[in-house]
């Protein structure tokens, strides 16, 4: 339980440093922070303030499509606008080409590092992830096509509020995937962890609040659906 408590807080608080690093970066933002930070430059409010008020909102989503948030999930909307907003805090915006772009790369890595990191702590998916699957099952959508629906609206949104759009943002599309993909194997399952759902998660294997066996099959496919490149 400790190591995996570990591995979610250091993952989301890395998950949060390497969405700071794209921002001082300046060359383009992934969907989601594209719509972060057009919200923030309307409101005058932090990036890091929109980043939890926007998780929030979406964890309210939840509602109706059943969706049961972890501590994980809870955890994710705080820590990754807090962590964000320390690191934007702390680093001073690189002036040249040749700084911003190795900047761009180590956190696009970054990130999918943190992602592999939080998700086989195992506490509950993140709330856009989870609006992601709650939708999936809801609406019979593939994964694929659901996550791309909401990325693009995301996106979409962001760039008419003046958020970044630009080569960092086609590499995180294109990257993301296959460096959380990468990592997920990297990190595997936490030592003393099993996926039997007795593990301390609640019963579901992906990490909710869940009660027991009755949960595991459609717990697995979730799983697979979500890791599937």
């Amino acid at each position: 339980m400790v190591r995996r408590l570990v591995r979610l807080y250091a993952g989301l608080v890395l998950y949060g440093a390497s969405l700071a690093l794209m921002v001082r970066a300046d060359l383009g933002l992934g969907p989601w922070d594209v719509f972060h930070q057009g919200v923030s430059g309307h409101t005058g409010l932090t990036i890091g303030t929109v980043v939890i008020i926007t998780g929030a909102a979406v964890l309210l989503l939840w509602i109706p499509l059943r969706e049961r948030p972890g501590l994980g999930t809870v955890s994710n909307v705080i820590v990754v606008g807090l962590a964000m907003d320390a690191t934007l805090a702390l680093m001073p915006e690189p002036a040249v080409l040749a700084v911003r772009a190795p900047l761009l790369v180590g956190s696009v890595v970054l990130n999918g590092a943190a992602t592999g990191l939080y998700i086989t702590a195992r506490f509950g998916p993140g709330p856009r992830d989870g609006l992601m699957t709650g939708l999936h099952r809801v609406t019979g959508r593939s994964v694929r096509l659901v996550r791309t629906g909401i990325e693009v609206a995301a996106l979409a949104t962001g760039f008419l509020l003046g958020g970044t759009v630009g080569a960092g943002t086609v590499l995180y599309a294109l990257a993301i995937g296959p460096l959380s993909q990468f990592f997920l194997r990297v990190f595997g399952t936490p030592a003393g962890g099993t996926d039997d759902g007795r593990d301390g998660s609640g019963g579901d294997p992906a990490g909710g609040f869940g009660n027991g066996s009755a949960d595991r099959p459609q717990g697995r496919r979730r799983r697979r659906a979500i890791l599937r490149p």
